[in-house]
């Protein structure tokens, strides 16, 4: 859903372009020159055909927007999912594809009680169904297939509760429509900050050993314009005090930089750059989603605290 390649807070160009790798003691001048590092048209492009169905699901036929979600939660479970078993944690990917989309339908139309008992049961039916492939690895299958139904479909699950707020206090569209929009768009605008400052400006490495393009510099670009885009957004639709939306994009970008950095930490720890090569431009799903889903329950609970 996000338009640009690379999530918030910024990338910063490989301190080791000569094959030393990010633990590399020196660097040269020339390392910090700053590079793209993926198509840019090719991903702003796939990244605005996303924006575009997302946008016309929530406000042609909010039902497609059920199944837009659910079509990428599952493909998100699913190709994490191969990666865990490549990376060689035995989880269950048709399964976990399975209770993931399960997840969403029951967010959506149970709210928050079906969110949290597709969750639970989900968890528990996938427990279930490793007890069939014999005690060796049960214990970090069960763990890998846990962490990954909570943070996508779970996480994913407060992006429902959203789309289906009762909310008609917004300005020329569906409240509920609104709010998606509005948190969406925040996210896109802390990546797009975070990506130009750290392309632009990026210096200082934040995580070395987690994400080494990622800078303090692009930090403070996504927070800016986070700040920035979720207080235009909330004023434009609700009418909120710019100082309470700017509140609300900081938390935004700071939420939307440990999502990425959490899918980067397990992409390290599986060996991978992306999750799939589903998108040009983007990798996979779950490279996409990644802001998104750590944003989506701080979204619903300031949301929650805006509008009542």
């Amino acid at each position: 859903m996000s338009a640009l390649p690379d999530g918030s807070p910024g990338r910063r160009p490989d301190p080791s372009p000569d094959g030393r790798g990010p633990g590399a003691a020196e660097t040269g001048p020339d390392d910090r020159k700053p590079k793209a590092g993926r198509n840019l048209p090719v991903a702003i492009g796939a990244g605005l055909g996303m924006a575009a169905v997302v946008l016309a699901s929530l406000l042609i036929w909010p039902t497609a927007f059920l199944g837009v979600a659910v079509i990428g939660v599952a493909v998100a479970c699913w190709e994490t999912g191969m990666a865990m078993r490549k990376g060689g944690r035995n989880v269950p990917v048709i399964p976990l594809a399975a209770a993931g989309a399960l997840i969403v339908v029951l967010a959506w139309f149970g709210g928050a009680t079906g969110l949290l008992l597709g969750t639970a049961v989900g968890v528990a039916a996938l427990f279930v169904w490793r007890l069939s492939e014999g005690a060796t690895g049960y214990r970090t299958d069960t763990a890998a297939a846990a962490l990954l139904l909570v943070q996508v479909p779970f996480l994913a699950g407060f992006i429902m509760l959203l789309a289906t707020a009762e909310n008609d206090s917004a300005r020329w569209i569906d409240g509920a429509a609104a709010q998606v929009i509005i948190a969406l768009f925040t996210v896109v605008c802390s990546d797009t900050g975070g990506y130009t400052a750290g392309v632009l400006i990026g210096r200082h490495q934040m995580t070395p050993r987690i994400s080494p393009k990622k800078s303090w510099e692009g930090l403070g670009g996504s927070v800016v314009a986070a700040a920035i885009g979720g207080s235009v957004t909330l004023w434009l639709f609700f009418d909120v005090p710019f100082p309470l939306g700017v509140a609300f994009g900081v938390c935004v970008a700071l939420a939307a930089t440990l999502g990425d950095l959490s899918v980067s930490l397990l992409k390290r720890d599986l060996g991978i750059k992306d999750m799939s090569n589903l998108i040009p431009g983007h990798g996979g799903v779950m490279d996409r989603l990644d802001s998104i889903l750590m944003v989506a329950p701080v979204a619903y609970v300031w949301f929650r605290y805006l509008l009542g």
